[in-house]
C-alpha cells in the first residue's frame, strides 16, 4: 500500500514552446503534458521509488487518459482517480525572457475540483505522509473541503502531514482559512521565501521561520529558493545548500518533484541536510527538460548528478 499520499488537481498543460510568447496573441503551443502540482509531486516520488497513491478527478476523454496513463505508468495508485463529467481540466502556460511565467487556468468547475474525499478507509498500514499542494486548496472551497478531511483522517492515524504553500494567483478565491488549516497541521513545511513571509507576516525569514515553528507539530521548514538553492530548518540548526548545475530548460514542476524527493529521503532514514540534497538534484533534473514532469529523475541520475556536481 502507498506510503505516500497526495490529493489535487489533475491537469493537462499546453505550453509555449518559446519564451516571450504571450497568450493573448496567436501562436504555436505544445503538448499535452501531464501536470497539476500534485501530480508531479507524487509522480516524482514513485520514480524515485517510494510507493505512491493519489486521490484526484479527471474526465472521460483523451487528456484525463493522458494524465492516468503517465501516472500508472511509474507506478502511482490510480484507484482512487475518479472519472467524472465534464472535460478534463487544463493549464495555459508561457514563460517571458525575465524568467517570470503566466498561467491560464481552465479548471475551476472541472473534474479537477470536484474528486470527494474516499468514503471508506483506504490507505493501508504503510501510510507516512500525506502531501497537500496550497494550489489546490485555493481554486474551490468544496475541494478544499475534501483535500482537508483526507488530512484530519490521515492525520488522526498518525500519518505527517506535508506542506507546500505554492501560492498561485490566479488562482486565489477564498483559500485563506484552508492554507490555515494545513499550515497548523503541519510536520513539514515547504515554502518559497515570498510565500513564507506572506503566510507569517514577517518581514525577514529568521523571523518567520521561528513563528512557524511556534507549532507544536512542524518538525522541518525546507525553504525553496529556487536557482540560489535552499535552506534547511529544525528546531536546532539552519544549513544553507546552494544548487546542482544544469542547464535549466523549464522551471514548472521542480518545486513539486523536490517536495516528494525530499519525503522520499526522510523515509529513507537520511536526515533533512541529506534529503534536501537529493531533493536539489531531483528538481534540478526537472528543469532539464521541457514540460512539468518529463525530467530524467531517478535513484539512479539523482546518484549521478551528487556525484558529479556541486552544491
Amino acid at each position: 500500500m502507498p506510503q505516500i499520499w497526495t490529493m489535487g488537481e489533475l491537469l493537462c498543460e499546453i505550453m509555449r514552446p518559446e519564451a516571450d510568447m504571450p497568450l493573448d496573441e496567436a501562436g504555436v503551443f505544445l503538448g499535452p503534458f501531464p501536470s497539476g502540482a500534485p501530480a508531479i509531486f507524487i509522480d516524482t516520488a514513485a520514480r524515485l521509488g517510494c510507493t505512491t497513491g493519489i486521490i484526484g478527478g479527471v474526465g472521460r476523454d483523451d487528456f484525463g487518459r493522458c494524465i492516468v496513463k503517465r501516472l500508472e505508468s511509474h507506478g502511482v495508485d490510480c484507484r482512487q482517480v475518479q472519472q467524472l463529467d465534464g472535460a478534463t481540466g487544463v493549464a495555459f502556460v508561457t514563460y517571458f525572457g525575465d524568467g517570470s511565467r503566466r498561467f491560464l487556468f481552465h479548471f475551476s468547475d472541472t473534474p479537477a475540483t470536484r474528486a470527494k474525499a474516499p468514503a471508506q478507509d483506504i490507505y493501508g498500514d504503510d501510510a507516512a505522509f500525506f502531501h497537500i499542494c496550497g494550489c489546490s486548496l485555493m481554486a474551490s472551497a468544496s475541494f478544499g473541503a475534501e483535500i482537508l478531511s483526507v488530512m484530519d483522517t490521515l492525520a488522526a492515524r498518525g500519518v505527517k502531514i506535508s506542506f507546500d504553500p505554492n501560492i498561485r494567483p490566479e488562482l486565489m478565491s477564498d483559500g485563506t482559512d484552508a492554507i490555515a488549516r494545513a499550515l497548523a497541521a503541519a510536520h513539514v513545511l515547504l515554502p518559497g521565501e515570498a510565500e513564507l513571509l506572506a503566510l507569517t507576516g514577517c518581514a525577514d525569514i529568521e523571523r518567520a521561520a521561528a513563528q512557524c515553528f511556534q507549532s507544536p507539530r512542524l518538525e522541518l521548514l525546507v525553504l525553496k529558493r529556487g536557482n540560489r538553492g535552499c535552506t534547511v530548518f529544525t528546531r536546532q540548526a539552519r544549513t544553507d545548500l546552494g544548487v546542482y548545475p544544469v542547464t535549466a530548460v523549464d522551471p514548472t514542476g521542480a518545486g513539486d518533484s523536490f517536495d516528494a524527493a525530499l519525503l522520499c529521503g526522510l523515509l529513507a532514514g537520511k536526515s533533512p541536510v541529506e534529503a534536501a540534497k537529493e531533493a536539489s538534484a531531483a528538481a534540478a533534473l526537472n528543469t532539464a527538460a521541457f514540460g512539468p514532469m518529463e525530467g530524467d529523475i531517478s535513484p539512479r541520475t539523482v546518484a549521478a548528478l551528487m556525484a558529479g556536481g556541486a552544491l
